[in-house]
């Protein structure tokens, strides 16, 4: 017991690594991606390419889904993917992709909420302090103007805000919904469920198709996309389902403790700038996420 115990949790801190890799490289994806594509388009074309790569596994195993494990699963797919991927790519057409990948560090902290409020879950006074602290560490990064002084509001940063409460009610939703799936089941049929919606939009809405056939700079743009839907959400999601699986919604979440480092370090690698204020609404939502981690897991 105590070495299966023991290769669990090995498991779960190689899948948090590797997710953290993964998450953290996305920001940057997300900005080349905008060179050429509109924010719906990339959030589009992320769903649809994720959605692709997973539909051969969706088929062959949606005979295993009953009940309400589907509208649960339409839940995961929409708010846990499609939203977030439209939120995330509208919020870098203004803010740097070093930023988004801090902000997306409130994803522990509105887990714990979405699981006080929805899901019976109690809070503890030190998650209490911990969310307190890391709302602080949100004002002064959504109030820090260009050169990190606080200034006027940047409302670009409410849009990843308002994706990590998506992330949030996703990872109640696999945790304490979703009976008797595996991980692999419910990323590729909760993405396949969205994938028409994204391929409708491209389809009736967008040139893209004439974009990347005519453009040589669209389509490297759809090259960066490509890999951000394949590894960063198909892929991710599956391992991130399978670590919320073996551990808690707690847990999993706090990759995003990591996912800042990787991203800043890809935007001062491609010229972006962090001052005083970025800096200290960094640490203070990665204090908060840590204190409310506390006698977790």
């Amino acid at each position: 017991m105590t070495i299966a115990k023991n290769q669990q949790s090995t498991i779960a801190w190689v899948l948090l690594i590797i997710l953290t890799l993964i998450w953290g490289t996305s920001f940057i994806l997300i900005k080349r991606s905008l060179q050429s594509f509109s924010a719906s388009e990339v959030g589009a074309l992320r769903m649809f390419t994720a959605g692709i790569v997973l539909l051969p596994i969706a088929f062959r195993n949606y005979k295993k889904v009953h009940g309400k494990n589907w509208s649960s699963l339409f839940i995961v797919g929409f708010l846990g993917s499609f939203i977030p991927a439209f939120l995330f790519a509208k919020a870098e057409t203004n803010l740097d992709s070093s930023l988004a990948g801090v902000l997306n560090a409130l994803t522990p902290i509105f887990v714990l909420i979405v699981g006080a409020l929805f899901f019976v879950q109690k809070f503890l006074k030190s998650q209490v302090v911990g969310i307190a602290i890391g709302f602080l560490g949100t004002t002064v990064l959504v109030f820090a103007g260009s050169y990190g002084s606080l200034s006027s509001l940047n409302l670009y940063g409410l849009f990843v805000v308002l994706a990590t409460i998506c992330y949030g009610l996703n990872a109640n939703v696999i945790k304490f919904r979703i009976k008797g799936l595996n991980a692999l089941t419910i990323t590729s049929i909760s993405l396949g469920m969205v994938t028409p919606i994204a391929l409708a939009y491209l389809v009736f809405f967008t040139d893209v198709t004439q974009q990347v056939l005519n453009e040589p700079e669209a389509r490297i743009s759809f090259m960066y996309v490509s890999i951000l839907g394949i590894m960063s959400t198909a892929i991710a999601m599956g391992l991130y389902n399978k670590l919320i699986q073996i551990t808690t919604p707690i847990f999993s979440s706090s990759v995003t403790y990591l996912i800042p480092i990787v991203a800043v370090i890809w935007g001062l690698w491609d010229g972006e700038v962090l001052l005083l204020g970025h800096y200290l609404g960094l640490l203070f939502i990665l204090a908060g996420v840590y204190i409310a981690n506390q006698k977790k897991f």
